[in-house]
């Protein structure tokens, strides 16, 4: 007797799980955000964002330490850099000094070439 499910259904690319606690603990909010436009983050996670975990190996995110709208005035630049579904760290960002740097973010596609 063979059962027949569902059909997988591809994720949508953008989904981020962003949470204020590490590993996925504390106030939690996952969500598909629209790539190549800038998402501002509100309370709870406003500068306070532990995990931010891009689900899916299909695109990238860049957070940023100031609001969408905000002009960056450190000398040393105001995004973490590329966040990957690979990121070591993105279930803990306070191991890198992250987890109270994040007020806005922006994810792409990630388009590699093959030759």
């Amino acid at each position: 007797m063979s059962v027949m499910g569902r059909p997988v259904e591809k994720r949508e690319l953008g989904g981020v799980l962003i949470c204020n606690g590490a590993n996925s603990t504390g106030v939690c909010e996952h969500k598909v955000y629209e790539l190549d436009v800038c998402h501002d983050l509100e309370a709870p996670l406003f500068q306070n964002s532990s995990t931010f975990a891009p689900d899916g190996e299909g695109f990238y995110c860049y957070p940023y330490a100031t609001k969408c709208d905000g002009i960056c005035t450190s000398p040393t630049g105001c995004t973490l850099g590329a966040v990957s579904f690979a990121y070591q760290y993105k279930f803990d960002l306070s191991q890198i000094g992250w987890d109270k740097g994040i007020s806005s973010f922006e994810c792409r596609r990630n388009e590699t070439t093959s030759r």
